[in-house]
């Protein structure tokens, strides 16, 4: 698959490449679309520091990604979401620096990339310090970050127009990753868990989760595949109710899977036609 399958020894630039390093597959994606002219050419050789599949929270670090880390000509990262690239980016922080923490502003949901129009922000972030950093490829980012933003400005007029009649609707998930989606869309999420999917729901939880679902008309309940059905498929098993899948775009690129960023979007877009009670 894409960007989520880059890594550390295998980059596609040589030494002389400029070396960029993403803390995880969103912002990846984000580099790879943007600097795929120069990554083709060799002259810039991207790292993602989760391995595809892999959960972006509980990454820890070689002691190799460590002096990479520091090393790299761009770092684009998300402060916050792994302790241990914030460790190392405190202790050795790299010339250039694109933080992309200021967009995650729901408390403490990070997943502000579910918002296609926080992306566009990243897109422009990303694509003027590389230039910065690499001024010969300056045109081809800006050219490519253009297309970039473009699609994602095409996804959210698309999610826009399919959710119109939604405004208000219920989205039950299996845990409250899909706030920034909600709130750019105009659903009230209710997360069975909360932002941890490691927590186990309180039975008060579970009493407010049954009594939303039944007083609202809510007719899916929507979990995560990496995680699995669950809690998720045994409430709305009790309650009659559907399941659907939402992805969180986090585990991104294990054996069955090669949709990009986009091709996931568009699959939880289907996901949220089928699954919500809402008007037409």
């Amino acid at each position: 698959m894409s960007a989520g399958g880059c890594g550390a020894a295998g980059g596609p630039g040589g030494s002389d490449a400029t070396q960029v390093v993403a803390s995880s597959y969103p912002l990846a994606f984000v580099v790879e679309r943007v600097a795929a002219e120069r990554i083709g050419s060799g002259d810039v050789a991207l790292e993602n520091l989760v391995p595809p599949g892999a959960d972006s929270h509980d990454l820890e670090l070689s002691p190799q990604q460590v002096a990479g880390l520091g090393a790299a000509d761009l770092v684009v990262h998300l402060g916050g979401l792994q302790p241990a690239v914030d460790s190392a980016l405190e202790q050795d922080p790299p010339e250039h620096l694109v933080d992309t923490e200021r967009l995650a502003d729901l408390g403490a949901d990070p997943h502000f990339w579910l918002d296609p129009v926080r992306m566009v922000e990243v897109t422009r972030e990303v694509a003027e310090e590389l230039a910065h950093v690499d001024p010969d490829g300056a045109d081809s980012y800006a050219s490519a970050a253009a297309d970039l933003e473009e699609d994602l400005r095409a996804l959210d007029a698309e999610y826009a127009e399919a959710l119109a009649g939604c405004a208000g609707a219920t989205l039950v998930t299996s845990h409250e990753a899909f706030g920034y989606l909600a709130d750019r869309y105009g659903l009230e999420q209710l997360g069975i868990t909360g932002i941890d999917p490691h927590v186990e729901p309180s039975p008060a939880r579970l009493r407010e989760v049954v009594r939303t679902v039944s007083g609202r008309g809510v007719e899916t309940v929507f979990f995560e595949a990496a995680a699995g059905e669950g809690v998720a498929a045994a409430l709305a098993d009790d309650l009659g109710v559907r399941t659907g899948v939402l992805h969180p775009i986090e585990r991104v690129g294990g054996d069955a899977e090669d949709a990009d960023y986009l091709g996931l979007m568009e699959s939880n877009l289907a996901a949220l036609r089928d699954g919500l009670a809402c008007g037409a």
